[in-house]
């Protein structure tokens, strides 16, 4: 049975400076059953780096996800990391968060800092079971899980931060935890805790990294449905199906487009308030309200700048104080859909608006499809279930 629970997995990291390549590499393997997060530190920093951590950190998800022991899983990667010719050993540190059935946390830690655990905001201790394998000291802990947890694995970059610059001994794991609690906030997302921790980090370097520095945040938190509905079906006897399927399913309601909005609020019987709203953006139209919709706003334009906040989220997340607290249209839906959502429905109507085709593209094919699919794609990969449905 389902405790309503899921997790919001959220990494960014930050290169040593000079390098282009991150020494550090985080690997997720989502399955029905739990959500495996490994967060490798490769020795040294490059190319030879980089390999040791991608190759630990993708053999390291694929058997814990798999159900193999922590003990075959680590000696396996023992066995296959390739021996650097210069230091004689092959060594790559690591930090397992496996997630069962949304109600434990199994975490399995050797040599990068201590994973923190905030609940209810605060830092809280955890228990450790230590484990010797092959010569290898590993901590391994069970945690039952409450909404709000949130897990925060680094590399061993933080706690080097401002070494000799900021701070005499860098960046202790209590100073860390500290600063968690100080801008914690029950809203923010995995992938933001994970930006300002590796963003004060950067600032004790003096933003030239002295080491690869990356923090990978679980969050966990309810199942939240948000549906948008955009552009009107091509066959107008699929209207009435469609946006009684649209209005009965459960969770928040995003309108877009301005045929669509007009056909909604005639199907709830409601007007169309279409009153210049306060806030207004030269560049995405204005939104609009209706009564029973969350959010109703433009098609096209809106939604193009949505695409381009999402591609930039799975980035580097430059845009993110543009959409953050913004009031119009594609800031809400970017909230809405990348913060707020674990789930999102799209229903998408192929009626083929003259307006939005260009002459490069094959005949027939609209930009509208072109763009919802490179959002549903994009929340994918943010870890969203994700449905759409073509009317």
């Amino acid at each position: 049975m389902s405790n309503g629970l899921c997790t919001d997995i959220g990494f960014v990291s930050a290169n040593k400076d000079g390098e282009q390549l991150c020494g550090d590499h985080v690997e997720l393997v989502d399955r029905d059953d739990g959500v495996t997060v490994v967060l490798a530190d490769g020795l040294g920093s490059g190319v030879k780096a980089n390999i040791l951590s991608t190759l630990t950190s993708k053999i390291l998800s694929t058997m814990i996800a798999g159900g193999l022991s922590v003990e075959d899983s680590v000696r396996t990667v023992a066995a296959t990391l390739p021996v650097c010719q210069v230091r004689k050993v092959a060594y790559s540190t690591f930090t397992v968060i496996h997630i069962v059935d949304n109600r434990e946390a199994e975490l399995i830690q050797y040599d990068n800092p201590r994973v923190i655990l905030l609940h209810e905001g605060k830092s809280v201790d955890y228990p450790q079971q230590e484990l010797v394998v092959d010569g290898k000291r590993i901590y391994r802990s069970r945690i039952p899980l409450e909404e709000g947890d949130v897990f925060m694995a680094m590399s061993d970059g933080a706690i080097h931060a401002g070494v000799g610059i900021a701070l005499n001994f860098g960046w202790q794991r209590d100073e860390i935890a500290a600063f968690l609690e100080t801008v914690y906030d029950g809203s923010f997302t995995a992938k933001t805790l994970a930006a300002m921790l590796v963003g004060e980090c950067t600032r004790l370097y003096g933003d030239r990294p002295g080491d690869d520095t990356t923090a990978c945040a679980v969050r966990i938190r309810r199942r939240r449905t948000v549906n948008l509905m955009i552009g009107p079906p091509s066959n107008p006897a699929d209207l009435l199906p469609m946006q009684e399927k649209f209005f009965s399913t459960e969770g928040r309601h995003i309108v877009c487009g301005g045929t669509t909005s007009t056909l909604a609020a005639e199907y709830l019987k409601k007007p169309l308030d279409t009153s210049v709203p306060l806030y207004l953006d030269p560049d995405i139209p204005p939104t609009a309200r209706i009564e029973g919709v969350d959010l109703v706003t433009e098609g096209v334009i809106t939604f193009s700048r949505v695409r381009e906040y999402a591609d930039d989220y799975l980035k580097d997340n430059r845009l993110y104080t543009d959409w953050s607290y913004k009031k119009d249209g594609a800031s809400q839906i970017a909230r809405m859909l990348f913060e707020e959502a674990t789930d999102v429905n799209f229903f998408v109507g192929r009626a083929v608006n003259p307006a939005h085709q260009n002459p490069d593209l094959p005949i027939g094919f609209s930009i509208k499809m072109q763009l919802v699919e490179r959002v549903a794609n994009d929340l994918r990969e943010m870890g969203k279930r994700i449905t759409v449905s073509y009317y």
